[in-house]
């Protein structure tokens, strides 16, 4: 876990994805984007593109799910 204090980084939501089961056959084709909702805020918004087939298979399975997780040491 990382310090309440500390920024959310790419490689933190990356550790994260991989320990989420709706991520097992996910492909990232960049690192994700991280962006504070607003300079005084502890929440973030967390942008990522996956590789998928053409019928959007994998997309839909993510589009508009809700991750939660609370930072501390």
């Amino acid at each position: 876990m990382i310090n309440s204090q500390d920024k959310l980084t790419p490689s933190d939501v990356e550790t994260i994805l991989k320990q989420n089961h709706i991520f097992d056959n996910i492909s990232l084709t960049s690192r994700p984007r991280v962006i504070k909702v607003s300079p005084k805020s502890n929440m973030a918004i967390v942008w990522i593109d996956i590789w998928d087939i053409q019928s959007g298979k994998n997309a839909k399975m993510l589009i508009n799910r809700c991750q939660d997780h609370q930072w501390w040491t």
